[in-house]
């Protein structure tokens, strides 16, 4: 029994890793990979809504589109520094914004390092020598134009922003959504820009990981060469917002340009690494064919069309568990709500199967072994290492952390069911279709 544990403990991955700090408060943390000829570059920020204020919503997710627009010694714009960045090999190539944090990443070709080096030094030091009303103009407008295009006139999508604006009522900065509000990026000016990205675009408010395909002394030396002549920023205010506990179910019924109606349920869960039973949770309820929630609404009764389980792991006031069921033609929002609702109220009655657990226990691998594929980009390596250093300040609880999940008991699944998933404590907004319109034509 002994050897059959050490030899499962010894097969989780880990990530080896050297972290470090320059004299302007730079976090780096290196780590090599020679599987492959190519390096994952990413740089974590730590700011994201958390860090706005109210009438300011939407600052982190716009410097995120800021952030392409060239810097002082990368003229150019969005074009200029994807089209740069892919002559020269590379590949997973974006920035992602998030609740607590933004972060910038590429995966390149391993002699092009220094150039993305370079890069990320520069815009990290010498964005603001470029911003000018011009670009905060276009790219304000850029951002309005993806809210409409991806929340407002997406199917459920002002649902989705709906829920959010329930569970975190304001004065909580989480309200604002990420992308923010039209109101408030059409109020910003450009000194309220500037002032954000001094506070909290600095070395001292980042972290650097590297990994791929190269030498650690090699690496700190070019680490070194562009990042540390960069000047240490001010200290970020502390984030003093709180969630509150919620008194009471609250309900709301929207409508929308879709063809079916639709259940979301939403509640308050764990910080980041608060509860490692979380995961598991959301995937006993709704990971995969054989989940619960599948098995009784889409297969068994068939009063749903799909249905889904999720829990954001970054939300430091407090992730975000979502439970939503698409209700299927011929049914109504009534009957997934109320089976929705006597799944979850099951799992806080009894532990589920240990069969279930082991499944959702696969589920959870499978899906990081695939990400832990890729030495950078959304969920690789070096994506990780950002991760557990943020939450943390260890990269290492990658493997400590993957650790306590896959030793989750059925147990501790009823007790955080029993803890966050109470009626009282939940949202529940139902989406119906908009009335079909009236003909205007006149009888011929």
């Amino acid at each position: 029994m002994l050897a059959a544990m050490l030899i499962a403990a010894a097969a989780l991955p880990q990530i080896p890793f050297e972290k470090y700090q320059l004299a302007n408060g730079l976090t780096v943390i290196v780590s090599e990979d020679h599987r492959a000829p190519v390096v994952g570059v990413d740089v974590w920020y730590h700011v994201g809504a958390v860090n706005e204020r109210k009438g300011r919503s939407g600052f982190a997710h716009l410097f995120e589109h800021l952030m392409f627009q060239g810097s002082k010694h990368l003229h150019g714009d969005e074009r200029t520094v994807f089209a740069m960045l892919e002559r020269n090999g590379a590949t997973n190539l974006n920035g992602t914004t998030e609740w607590d944090r933004t972060n910038y990443f590429e995966t390149m070709p391993a002699d092009r390092l220094e150039l993305a080096l370079w890069l990320e030094s520069d815009r990290m030091g010498f964005l603001l020598d470029t911003v000018d009303q011009k670009k905060l103009d276009t790219q304000r407008e850029v951002v309005r134009n993806e809210r409409r295009q991806s929340i407002e006139n997406v199917p459920y999508g002002r649902a989705e922003e709906r829920l959010v604006q329930l569970l975190y009522p304001q004065p909580n900065p989480y309200y604002g959504y990420v992308i923010g509000s039209h109101e408030d990026l059409v109020a910003a000016s450009l000194d309220d820009v500037k002032d954000f990205f001094r506070t909290y675009y600095a070395p001292n408010n980042a972290s650097l990981a590297l990994v791929g395909d190269f030498k650690i002394a090699e690496a700190k030396a070019l680490v070194e060469k562009y990042f540390g002549p960069i000047a240490r920023g001010p200290q970020k205010p502390a984030v003093t917002a709180k969630t509150e506990a919620h008194a009471g179910e609250q309900r709301e019924t929207l409508r929308d340009q879709v063809q079916l109606a639709k259940v979301l349920i939403g509640y308050v869960g764990p910080k980041p690494l608060e509860n490692a039973a979380a995961g598991p949770l959301t995937r006993v309820l709704a990971g995969g064919k054989s989940s619960r929630l599948y098995h009784d609404l889409v297969y068994q009764k068939k009063i749903a069309q799909d249905v889904s389980a999720s829990w954001d792991p970054s939300m430091q006031l407090g992730g975000l568990i979502e439970i939503s069921a698409t209700v299927q033609a011929g049914h109504t929002p009534e009957e997934v709500t109320a089976a929705l609702t006597e799944e979850v109220k099951r799992l806080r009655d009894a532990p589920p199967a240990q069969e279930e657990m082991d499944r959702a226990k696969r589920n959870l691998e499978a899906g990081l072994f695939a990400q832990l594929e890729n030495v950078g980009g959304f969920g690789g390596k070096a994506d990780q290492l950002n991760y557990y250093e943020m939450w943390a300040q260890d990269p290492g609880a990658f493997t400590t952390n993957l650790k306590a999940t896959l030793a989750v008991t059925p147990e501790q699944i009823q007790q955080l069911a029993q803890r966050y998933l109470r009626d009282e404590q939940r949202v529940l907004i139902t989406i119906l279709p908009e009335p079909p319109q009236a003909s205007s034509g006149g009888a011929k």
